[in-house]
């Protein structure tokens, strides 16, 4: 009598439960959202990569070559927040030819230039102070946050769109959203165009030189929208 007074009493909760949470009638969508803006700012990676045979001399001259170009960075009116000593690194290496090992010392910094008109000067005065790589250049909006929440508006509108795309034809609309999820990508743009040259030496000497063609950026964001449908 138990059992069936338990099994009774299940049977009642299964019911009650499956009335209280009916399936709800939506429609799940995507939407992507791009802003195109032209970058004014540049992060920009350098190195200065020092070779010998000892490891204290290397890394003393390593030194003494970055103390220039902090002190180069520092006259250009650089603010001090906007650089910032990335790695230091003395490492051996053997030379298998000549059965012998030699040290490599690295240390690269990074600067955040906030006027791209500085950038070719900026550059010269590094390599004149002994920089001998330049890792990477970063393009960035000084405007990227309200960038970003235009690039996310537009991806609601978007997937909106989709919903009542679909749903036009089979005579329902789109109701409220209950779920929005954010599947962006968490990155630093890249330019849509990017170029380094240099003008050839036949040019005239006061003829401006163009080292960078930096194009547009996007930022974009994408998501994803549950509708009710009515």
């Amino acid at each position: 009598m138990k059992k069936v007074i338990l099994i009774l009493a299940l049977v009642i909760m299964a019911n009650s439960y499956a009335q209280d949470h009916k399936q709800v009638p939506m429609i799940n969508v995507s939407g992507e959202g791009k802003v195109k803006v032209a970058p004014d700012q540049a992060l920009i990676s350098i190195s200065i990569e020092t070779k010998g045979t000892k490891a204290e001399d290397v890394k003393r001259e390593n030194d003494k070559k970055m103390d220039a170009i902090l002190k180069f960075i520092k006259k250009s009116n650089i603010a001090p927040d906007d650089f910032q000593t990335q790695r230091i690194s003395l490492n051996p290496n053997y030379d298998y030819e000549k059965k012998k090992y030699n040290y490599i010392a690295t240390q690269t910094v990074q600067i955040l230039l906030k006027d791209l008109f500085k950038y070719d000067t900026l550059m010269e005065g590094l390599v004149n102070e002994g920089i001998n790589r330049i890792d990477n250049v970063e393009f960035k909006s000084s405007k990227m946050l309200p960038l970003q929440s235009d690039a996310r508006k537009l991806a609601i509108k978007d997937a909106k769109s989709k919903a009542e795309d679909f749903v036009s034809v089979l005579g329902q609309k789109v109701g409220k959203a209950i779920v929005i999820s954010d599947n962006s990508q968490s990155y630093i743009p890249q330019p849509r165009m990017y170029a380094m040259k240099s003008m050839s030496m036949d040019k005239v000497e006061s003829a401006p030189r163009e080292t960078l063609a930096i194009g547009e950026i996007e930022i974009i964001a994408n998501v994803s929208v549950s509708f009710i449908l009515e």
